[in-house]
């Protein structure tokens, strides 16, 4: 199994999922908030999912990492960049529990993430497939400097494009 980083920004840390956020990370794909994201899904899919975000680690050196607050409790939420016959390119994914939105969560923990891919995996570029009826999603990339990329390869015909070029990120963490 690769190296999985724990990485920490002001706010957050960034770490290896475990069979404790399972309960959650489920409570979320099943419910009508991830109908951007191809759901609701079922308990068999989420699990595939779960596991296919752990098992890239190994496979590419790269996955999911799930987001906790620095100040303890449970995960919030997950920040990943993913790869394989789903996607075909390096995309760089994220979602937020319903308690955690609003609040930047997941622009710091996208920016961290995608400066750890840059600077440890030398990943040129990455993009984030966004279902086109998601505009919180869309804003965060848009937030996060990337820009619509109409002639990319996509996952679904319907999804926008948003690649991330190699532009330096703001740092928010030590």
């Amino acid at each position: 199994m690769s190296d999985i980083p724990t990485l920490t920004t002001e706010r957050l840390i960034l770490r290896q999922m475990q069979t404790d956020d399972w309960k959650a990370y489920f409570g979320f794909l099943a419910s009508d908030r991830a109908r951007y994201m191809g759901g609701p899904y079922s308990q068999v899919r989420a699990w595939g999912l779960f596991c296919s975000d752990y098992a890239q680690w190994g496979l590419f050196g790269f996955g999911g990492l799930m987001i906790q607050r620095r100040d303890g409790g449970p995960a919030i939420g997950q920040v990943s960049i993913n790869y394989g016959p789903s996607f075909p390119e390096y995309e760089l994914g994220w979602f937020v529990y319903p308690d955690a939105e609003g609040q930047g969560i997941a622009y710091e923990a996208a920016i961290a993430l995608c400066n750890w891919a840059r600077q440890t995996r030398r990943l040129p570029t990455l993009v984030s497939y966004v279902d086109p009826q998601n505009d919180r999603s869309r804003r965060l990339a848009e937030r996060l400097g990337a820009v619509s990329d109409v002639d990319a390869l996509r996952p679904d015909a319907t999804n926008l494009v948003y690649r991330h070029y190699g532009r330096a990120h703001l740092r928010l963490w030590s």
